[in-house]
């Protein structure tokens, strides 16, 4: 469901949801696709900590974070009404992954390497809530210079407009 749909409300529950479904599904083909291919170049070997896993989790995480800031917060809305489901949703909801994850620990504590496991699970979710937190402020923080620029700017035309103005005037006088 898109998340931006408000079931309780009867108009919104009515909208189609397909589009949604096949952004969602689409996106998170390219974003698994994309893991699976990191997981290939970038194996984890017996009792060897999985990088590719935290890796990809920790970058999806600052993306989201990114993605969330830009087109969630401050009034901001999506340029397109699927972009969020199919980018958020869908690969960057491909891209990171719990159950591989999951997977990772499990085979780390079969494989008798009970501290690394426990150091790849505190470590992972560490990571993954601090680079989320860091795509989302570094992205506010460029959003908001962006803006004092863009400000900064139509006040000097503004303030140029209003010069040539004054100076035109003068020369008639």
């Amino acid at each position: 469901m898109d998340p931006d749909v408000d079931l309780h409300v009867p108009a919104q529950r009515e909208e189609p949801q397909g589009p949604v479904l096949v952004a969602v599904a689409a996106g998170g083909a390219l974003g698994s696709a994309a893991r699976y291919g990191l997981e290939l170049l970038w194996p984890a070997g017996p009792g060897a900590f999985p990088w590719a896993t935290f890796w990809t989790n920790t970058a999806g995480s600052l993306l989201i974070g990114v993605l969330m800031a830009l087109i969630g917060e401050g009034g901001r809305t999506s340029p397109h009404p699927l972009l969020r489901p199919f980018a958020g949703v869908g690969v960057l909801g491909g891209f990171t992954t719990f159950s591989t994850y999951a997977a990772g620990f499990a085979r780390l504590l079969d494989e008798g390497e009970a501290e690394l496991a426990t150091a790849y699970a505190g470590l992972t979710v560490a990571a993954a809530l601090a680079a989320v937190w860091a795509g989302a402020s570094v992205t506010r923080a460029a959003v908001r210079a962006a803006g004092l620029r863009a400000a900064r700017a139509r006040e000097r035309a503004r303030a140029g407009e209003r010069g040539r103005k004054r100076g035109r005037g003068r020369r008639r006088g």
